[in-house]
């Protein structure tokens, strides 16, 4: 009796919720960088060392995983990609800038990245065959050399690049690159930067946002600025409060939440991170609390004057990362309760991470929940696998969430006993819309106009074709994973409104580039919490930046 009545209760029907699913196939190289550039592939970079995935007779360190068979075929990167930065650009491609300066032994291929710059032109194969990564130092390359850098489509279709370091430092920025630069180039010289000085020395990978008037906001280290592209002026705003410090080594989170019309009203939520002063590393240990302090910020003149509003969440991180879903919340996910960014600069790493105590279990942020109320992990699973330093996380067109990599060590480590390994395991984190009847977009448009207003047909299940439904469409950048920040991130609610018959949407595309950096986006339909699958577009005329559209 006892048995039948397990059976009958394991088979009994239950209710959706989220859900990790472990891929059969491994990704072959540590994805500490990646990004979606087609609908159905991820570029990933590792650092160029002894990754097991092969090409031309060497270690690999780029990749493509296709988001439909869940495999990864190799890709020719000719630079050392290792903790560089990228986005998409207004025609379309990908551009990775910045890397790694050194070679590895035993890898030959291998030439300096830390002025590189790689382009991934829109590929239409879906499975990634005949997809190449160019790159040509000789004519092609940074006006400085920049290893940790940011960088962010902006309102011209261009890339703004940001801050690093020349060659190498051991933990702290002690090389820095304290400038800005542009690709295409504006300049023939870099853009001196005060505020990347004042920020010294916890700065590596400034998190940045294209806010929708054009400017810029910053936050490295515990400060905060908002930058004038076309003055090139700086407005210093207020710091992250109670000593809270948020960027490499002591990585928190940003985003800028979502925008919607008619205002589109900027907010800005940072993270985790630590609370320690910038002391020697030696005196610090991977067993050292980090921050469980959330910051958030309205960057009107009104909302400067009243500076961070503070929440917390359900647990201290370092290096946590956050991204969007398409109905407005916030996942946080990744990282470590205690600890530092790095490896095996602190006096107590654990093997070689400068981190500790990995948090495995996801968080939702709610933004327009009360204060207080807004961050809850209830029906999210454990990941069982620690996702630490050289983790990333991506938003798929397919509406899942795509995790990889995690590597707190200076080379392929893996093996009984280690604690932290190179991790080659690849996971998604299903929303529980995956598991109902969805909406769909059945077609689209292939470029979205700035400012028109475009009616697509849609496939709506019965569940969701109430005249009360909640009816929600958003324009994304999916962004550029890397090091607790997915650079370039962006949501846009457009006004939208379905037929009476159910068989078709309308929506009004963003008024601008400022709004909206002309570019790839990605168009989700959310009912009631339910998301479609994802619809690729280019926003803009996919003219080459710079392109004022």
């Amino acid at each position: 009796m006892i048995s039948l009545f397990v059976a009958v209760t394991v088979a009994s029907p239950s209710v959706p919720g989220w859900r990790f699913d472990l891929k059969a196939q491994r990704s072959g190289i540590v994805a500490l960088e990646a990004i979606v550039v087609s609908p159905t592939l991820v570029l990933f970079f590792d650092r160029a060392s002894d990754d097991p995935l092969q090409i031309n007779n060497h270690s690999a360190w780029g990749a493509l995983w296709n988001l439909e068979s869940s495999t990864v075929r190799p890709l020719d990167v000719f630079s050392n990609s290792f903790c560089g930065s990228g986005a998409l650009i207004s025609n379309g491609s990908m551009v990775s800038v910045g890397g790694d300066p050194r070679g590895f032994v035993g890898n030959p291929a291998i030439h300096p990245g830390n002025q590189a710059i790689r382009i991934f032109e829109p590929c239409a194969s879906p499975t990634g065959d005949g997809c190449t990564l160019f790159e040509d130092p000789d004519n092609l390359h940074l006006l400085v050399k920049r290893w940790y850098p940011s960088s962010i489509r902006i309102f011209d279709g261009s890339l703004m690049i940001i801050g690093g370091i020349h060659e190498s430092t051991p933990f702290y920025n002690t090389d820095p690159a304290l400038s800005f630069e542009f690709f295409p180039a504006k300049e023939s010289t870099a853009r001196p930067s005060e505020f990347l000085n004042r920020s010294l020395p916890a700065n590596l990978f400034p998190r940045a946002f294209a806010l929708p008037d054009g400017k810029v906001f910053m936050v490295a280290n515990n400060q905060s600025i908002i930058y004038d592209i076309e003055a090139n002026t700086e407005r210093i705003l207020p710091d992250i409060p109670n000593n809270v410090r948020v960027t490499n080594p002591m990585d928190g989170s940003a985003i800028l939440l979502p925008l919607s019309p008619p205002d589109f009203i900027p907010e800005v939520l940072v993270c985790g991170g630590s609370q320690t002063d910038t002391i020697p590393p030696t005196l610090l240990s991977s067993q050292t609390p980090a921050t469980s302090q959330c910051s958030r910020i309205t960057l009107t003149e009104e909302g400067i004057a009243k500076g961070w509003e503070v929440e917390h969440m359900l647990e201290p991180r370092i290096m946590p990362e956050l991204v969007h879903l398409p109905n407005g919340q916030v996942l946080i996910t990744n990282g470590g309760r205690s600890g530092f960014a790095a490896t095996n600069s602190v006096q107590d790493p654990i093997g070689n991470s400068n981190a500790d105590h990995p948090v495995l279990v996801p968080s939702l942020y709610t933004p327009d929940a009360p204060l207080g109320t807004r961050i809850s992990n209830e029906g999210i699973p454990s990941s069982g696998i620690a996702r630490m330093y050289h983790s990333s996380v991506n938003l798929t067109p397919q509406g899942n969430f795509l995790i990889a990599g995690s590597n707190p060590n200076g080379n392929t480590t893996i093996g009984p006993g280690i604690k932290f390994p190179s991790e080659f395991r690849v996971q998604t984190l299903d929303p529980p819309f995956m598991f109902v009847e969805r909406p769909k977009i059945l077609n689209t448009p292939a470029k979205l106009a700035f400012g028109k207003t475009f009616t697509v047909p849609i496939s709506l299940p019965s569940s969701l074709a109430r005249p009360s439904a909640k009816v929600q469409v958003s324009l994304m950048d999916l962004g550029f994973s890397t090091h607790a920040f997915h650079s370039s991130a962006r949501l846009v609610f457009m006004d939208a409104s379905i037929s009476a018959d159910k068989k078709s949407l309308t929506f009004t595309a963003p008024p601008s580039g400022r709004v909206f950096p002309p570019g790839p986006g990605t168009v989700f339909l959310t009912v009631d919490d339910v998301t479609s699958e994802g619809a690729w577009v280019l926003v803009g005329s996919g003219n080459s930046p710079p392109t004022v559209d």
